[in-house]
């Protein structure tokens, strides 16, 4: 049997713009995709913790190093430029797989820049070139 796992999170990213002209979609700083194991057109769920708003989308690849969390299309209606959301992402496992799984959690500061990854009992704090201590 099969069960559905949270296989990754960002957890209070800054939405930095919101383009309702746009097809659909989010666009991700591929740093943040890169921690959190994110692939171009992957499936990911959007919790807006400013608003309430729950909806599900693909990410798109941003500017590496940018900072970028962009809501586009329809769900720009969601979640407005400055909003604090979770993105997340889930996988089928097998349930043994399931059992000892340990998602990777990506926490970010006010302008998305990476401060902490936690996989498990693992964490790694990440000294990031663009100076985090501000």
């Amino acid at each position: 049997m099969q069960r559905i796992i949270l296989k990754s999170k960002i957890h209070r990213a800054t939405v930095t713009d919101a383009n309702i002209e746009y097809e659909g979609s989010i666009t991700l700083d591929e740093e943040l995709m890169d921690a959190a194991g994110l692939l171009p057109y992957e499936q990911v769920s959007i919790y807006n913790v400013t608003n309430g708003e729950r909806f599900q989308t693909y990410v798109i690849k941003g500017e590496r190093g940018s900072g970028e969390v962009c809501i586009n299309g329809a769900a720009a209606h969601l979640a407005k430029k400055g909003h604090i959301i979770i993105i997340a992402s889930y996988a089928g496992m097998e349930e043994i797989e399931a059992i000892n799984y340990q998602p990777a959690m990506v926490y970010v500061d006010a302008k998305n820049r990476i401060r902490l990854i936690t996989e498990g009992m693992v964490e790694t704090a990440i000294k990031s070139m663009n100076n985090l201590h501000t």
